[in-house]
């Protein structure tokens, strides 16, 4: 990807600025590098998100918690704080700098990860989840932003794919590493570990990334006629809500893939991890580059296939889900999962790029944070819940093989994300502003 150097102020977003504001003169950004300084932090993000799942086992054991309270743990705790602060902190990015606010972000949720391995019961942990979850909040809104900012429009889906590639990467990494300190060790020393990790990363970022220009109050739009203008796109009421659906499933996936592959396919700690982590990092990277390629391409031609290109995505993955969680061993269903997992990636890029250009440059932070809102409040905060509480009362009748069904369930939304998304595809065009 060439680089397309930024100096004080990016080409399209004039919009906003003032004959009045002085120049601030900064030295040329290399839009690469912030990009690759953003996605070291978007992957702590998801090692610190996603190392709950792998450990799941041992917390459980240990802390004596069923399957609903570790779904709650999973999904709702972490997705509270993080769906509703997601709005305030990118607004406040808008105004006053995102480079500061998702620096303090990785620095609060890096901590509350260590103090993840130090909690005695339920409600500690839960606490301790919530803290992740405000932490989080200010770091991906602000991030897809400063994005937009350092890259042209035809390559901002690829840029946005680069950085999506800090969810399976860090999935993965999250995965990999909790199973085998988990087995060295124990649990708690992989929370201490990735927790301090993402603090001594945090002044890193802070020292060498800058904002290319800090937005002033007089620039920045105001928060009501932010959402004043999303509200009256119905392409991004069905984009948020199809993007929520996928998220339930995707999350609940990531969350109980490795209880299932441990109850229901007989494999060990490691086993899982190795399993489970390279299902990610082969499926979700190329699903993540997959998806930024394609909605540049064909996005140029019709905007609808930022909308559609998903869409058909899912309806592909759904059947070999299934083969995968019926199939015979765990060989077999890592094979059975790997282009699905691949296929419901997908959406990443041509959907948060869609969303993007549903508001004046100046409005991006707060557009993402609302999208995010939707997304997370219900994909992550009711994905693993629901999962985990299917698997409960299916337990009585299917014993170990409960998870199994609860998974198969949840499939429906992967289904109902495709509904969605067909239809908000309709409106892109001419809701979409360049």
């Amino acid at each position: 990807m060439g680089e397309h150097k930024m100096t004080a102020t990016s080409p399209d977003d004039t919009m906003g600025s003032s004959p009045e504001a002085p120049a601030r003169k900064t030295r040329p950004l290399r839009p690469a590098f912030v990009l690759a300084m953003l996605l070291a932090v978007y992957t702590f993000n998801f090692i610190d998100r996603q190392i709950l799942g792998i450990l799941a086992g041992p917390i459980k054991a240990e802390l004596h918690l069923s399957d609903t309270q570790l779904g709650a743990l999973g999904g709702f705790a972490f997705a509270l704080l993080y769906s509703t602060m997601g709005l305030p902190l990118a607004w406040l990015g808008d105004r006053k700098g995102r480079t500061p606010v998702i620096a303090a972000s990785l620095a609060v949720w890096s901590g509350f990860t260590a103090l993840c391995g130090m909690v005695s019961g339920f409600g500690a942990m839960f606490l301790c989840r919530l803290g992740v979850g405000v932490g989080e909040a200010g770091g991906v809104a602000p991030s897809y932003a400063l994005i937009s900012d350092c890259f042209p429009p035809h390559r901002r889906a690829r840029a946005l794919a680069i950085y999506s590639l800090g969810i399976p990467l860090g999935s993965a990494a999250g995965i990999l590493l909790g199973g085998y300190v988990a087995a060295a060790v124990n649990w708690r020393a992989a929370f201490l570990g990735v927790g301090l990790a993402g603090l001594v990363f945090t002044p890193i970022f802070a020292w060498l990334v800058r904002d290319p220009q800090r937005p002033t109050a007089r620039q920045a739009p105001a928060l009501r006629e932010v959402l004043t203008i999303l509200a009256a796109k119905r392409s991004f009421w069905l984009l948020s809500f199809g993007a929520a659906s996928s998220s339930m499933m995707g999350y609940g996936m990531a969350f109980w893939l490795p209880s299932l592959m441990r109850r229901s396919f007989g494999l060990g700690l490691v086993e899982t991890s190795q399993f489970f982590g390279l299902l990610l990092l082969i499926g979700g990277t190329v699903g993540v580059l997959a998806g930024g390629v394609l909605a540049d391409w064909l996005g140029g031609r019709n905007k609808a296939a930022f909308a559609w290109l998903p869409a058909c995505a899912y309806l592909i993955g759904v059947p070999l889900f299934v083969g995968g969680l019926y199939s015979g061993s765990g060989g077999a269903a890592f094979w059975w999962f790997l282009l699905p997992q691949a296929l419901v990636y997908l959406w990443l890029a041509p959907v948060i790029t869609a969303v993007q250009h549903l508001v004046p440059a100046p409005m991006r932070g707060t557009a993402s944070a609302s999208f995010l809102l939707i997304n997370n409040l219900i994909g992550v905060g009711l994905g693993s819940l629901t999962i985990g509480k299917l698997s409960d009362l299916l337990t009585p009748s299917f014993g170990n093989d409960a998870l199994r069904h609860a998974i198969l369930a949840g499939l429906g939304f992967y289904l109902l994300a495709a509904v969605l998304m067909f239809a908000g595809g309709r409106y892109l065009a001419r809701e979409w502003v360049d």
